[in-house]
């Protein structure tokens, strides 16, 4: 299996199994002496690990983040830095349960990339879908841990802002909030009614998608390159590679198909600063593919968990009709686990353009 690795400068590699020995990352063109512990690292993992409500899988990993190289003591300062050379996390599994997918090893799971791996390479890991698993996306967490070192100017949120119908309030936007409730939601209301409707979807054996949104603010203007690095391109690139993502839009994204010229424009008058002041942000704070010194704000759309109790029409390896009902653990909603994944790919992205950005004006 080739394309494990995304970024240019910033470079990200990672590897291993839903049900293998562990995972990980390896990541390639930080810049020496930023200060890196395996603790930066684990606050980030530990946002995104299972078990931690009834709301999302019940799989106990600890996740547990071990630095394995490109890190050492610094001699003046006694910190530990990064030493500009490939730094390797690793994390191991110690919670698989194999058994659970007995049952289904020969058959295809509707919604998920078993029929299509097989179809690729003739043989696919039905434990728990193996690199097309979502436990894939702790090693993108470690990486963003990384990345947001090389951009410690730069804030990056990400909070859930739809869970299948329900929507949140944007004009009680809390961002507080996000660290109070189990599903990264800024509005404590819709967050009550999200744990109601989950609880209902959950106890019924099925699963529902959600909308995610990351802002990141702090980017200077000029990150970004026209044509063919266009920023919000390698942003929508990134989150599109996250397990079960089927929709990404920056800005306004598809609702600006509804706008005359002068509603989506977002006007400009002179700031004290000496900088331009935007009126609005109906692009996402990226025009012509370069960041524009605005927020940079993108949402995507997480599909349902494909894995549900509920007994669904496939076929087999061998082209016989069949039923399939998956058993194991799985998320109600994959989307509420997707936000600090979201966060991660952003910021692995951003620190991407700033590396090339930097080496290209100076």
């Amino acid at each position: 299996m080739s394309h494990n690795t995304f970024g240019h400068l910033f470079r990200v590699t990672t590897f291993g199994e839903s049900h293998g020995a562990g995972i990980g990352c390896v990541v390639d063109g930080c810049p020496p002496r930023l200060p890196l512990e395996a603790a930066d690292i684990q606050a980030e993992l530990d946002r995104r690990r299972p078990g931690t409500s009834r709301f999302t899988t019940q799989r106990r990993e600890p996740d547990e983040a071990r630095l394995l190289s490109g890190v050492m003591t610094d001699d003046e300062t006694g910190r530990q830095v990064t030493t500009g050379t490939p730094i390797a996390v690793f994390i191991e599994n110690v919670d698989q349960r194999s058994k659970d997918y007995g049952d289904i090893r020969d058959k295809y799971r509707p919604g998920h990339a078993d029929y299509a791996y097989d179809a690729k390479y003739g043989i696919r890991d039905y434990r728990g879908g193996g690199r097309s698993s979502a436990r894939e996306t702790a090693a993108r967490v470690a990486a963003g841990a990384i990345a947001r070192k090389v951009i410690p100017g730069v804030t990056i949120r990400g909070a859930l802002v739809q869970m299948g119908a329900l929507k949140i309030d944007r004009e009680k936007w809390d961002w507080a909030e996000v660290a109070r409730n189990p599903f990264f939601c800024p509005d404590a209301g819709a967050a009550e009614r999200f744990a109601d409707d989950l609880d209902a979807i959950r106890k019924a054996g099925s699963s529902i998608g959600a909308v995610v949104e990351v802002v990141a603010e702090g980017v200077p203007p000029g990150w970004g390159a026209p044509i063919y690095g266009k920023l919000d391109a390698e942003l929508a690139s990134a989150l599109m590679s996250v397990n079960a993502v089927k929709g990404v839009e920056l800005g306004d994204g598809f609702a600006v198909a509804e706008l005359t010229g002068e509603e989506n424009a977002d006007e400009m008058r002179a700031g004290n600063d000496g900088k331009p002041r935007f009126l609005s942000n109906r692009a996402g704070g990226i025009l012509g593919g370069i960041s524009t010194g605005q927020p940079i704000v993108a949402r995507f759309a997480v599909k349902p968990t494909s894995s549900i109790l509920k007994a669904r029409l496939t076929v087999t390896r061998a082209m016989e009709d069949t039923e399939i009902v998956t058993k194991g653990r799985h998320d109600p909603c994959v989307g509420i686990r997707a936000v600090p994944v979201g966060e991660a790919m952003v910021a692995c992205v951003l620190a991407d353009a700033f590396l090339r950005h930097r080496g290209q004006v100076g």
